[in-house]
């Protein structure tokens, strides 16, 4: 079924404009969702929340709600429903680009939300000049966008044989790392050697979503339609994890051990590589992690 716009902009670059439509990216009809339900003993009926006045507890009407800023604990500026629209941009929904960057500086902590994007009417031609253009150059369109009363940094970027639009974080949403404690070690080399094994053994070429599911959300549908049968459902008993200490190295070692009892083939073709690689006495594994470790 042909996915539904969720709403229109205009890609501006120069003096070329694009008209386009914005479509979500998620598939918000496979989320599982619970509602809050009262059982009188004769009717199952859905609940309504309620906004109650935290001095005494008093139901507040919607109608008489206003909203305020909290600027210091416990004080707060109010502002009428004008007074809020002159705090907003006005939703214009145009992509204006400032500058062409290139997608691999992007770091993801910095993406937000993810839209497709598709032609508008008549803009096909234009649409798919700036993805090929994109493409070719390895770059990608870094663009203001007003809407819904504030504005975005986002990205344009090709994706397959259409445009992707990236809602970005400012930088100032963002933490950085200096904020993190980080311990410092030193990483000893027979352990880094492991490690990148285990990697090794454990690499596929390719990023196959596809061959994972959910398997929590499979299990809930289950679940859901043993209820609807009218059936029980039982809560299996809670494992609680073994709290062993083991020794970092000797983890390493079983699982390197696990991984090439699980792929014999692919564990004897890696070896095959890393002999032609190491006739000079080293593996490819060990260079790699003497450069790493220089």
């Amino acid at each position: 079924m042909a996915a539904r716009p969720i709403g229109s902009a205009t890609i501006s670059f120069g003096l070329v404009s694009i008209p386009v439509k914005l479509y979500s990216t998620v598939d918000s009809t496979r989320t599982i969702r619970f509602n809050y339900l009262s059982d009188d003993g004769e009717q199952v009926s859905r609940v309504r929340q309620q906004y109650i006045r935290a001095t005494d507890g008093e139901v507040v009407q919607r109608s008489e709600l206003i909203q305020g800023y909290e600027f210091t604990k416990g004080q707060y500026v109010t502002f009428t429903a004008e007074e809020l629209k002159a705090l907003h941009v006005e939703a214009t929904n145009a992509i204006e680009i400032a500058e062409f960057i290139p997608l691999s500086d992007v770091e993801r902590i910095y993406i937000d939300h993810v839209y497709y994007l598709g032609p508008d009417t008549g803009a096909a031609r234009s649409y798919h000049l700036l993805k090929q253009a994109l493409q070719t150059t390895g770059r990608a369109a870094l663009a203001n966008f007003a809407k819904r009363g504030r504005s975005h940094l986002v990205l344009v970027r090709p994706m397959g044989d259409g445009l992707v639009l990236e809602q970005l974080k400012y930088q100032d949403e963002l933490r950085t790392f200096e904020d993190v404690p980080l311990d410092s070690v030193e990483v000893a080399e027979g352990e880094l050697d492991l490690a990148i094994q285990i990697i090794e053994q454990r690499t596929n070429e390719a990023f196959e979503p596809d061959r994972f599911e959910d398997a929590v959300r499979a299990h809930m549908l289950d679940l859901i339609q043993r209820k609807v049968e009218g059936k029980e459902v039982s809560v299996a008993p809670e494992e609680r994890p073994e709290t062993k200490i083991i020794d970092l190295m000797e983890a390493l070692k079983a699982s390197v051990s696990a991984d090439g009892d699980a792929k014999p083939a692919k564990r004897a073709a890696r070896r095959t590589g890393a002999a032609a690689d190491g006739a000079g006495g080293e593996t490819k594994t060990r260079r790699r992690a003497k450069t790493a470790k220089a």
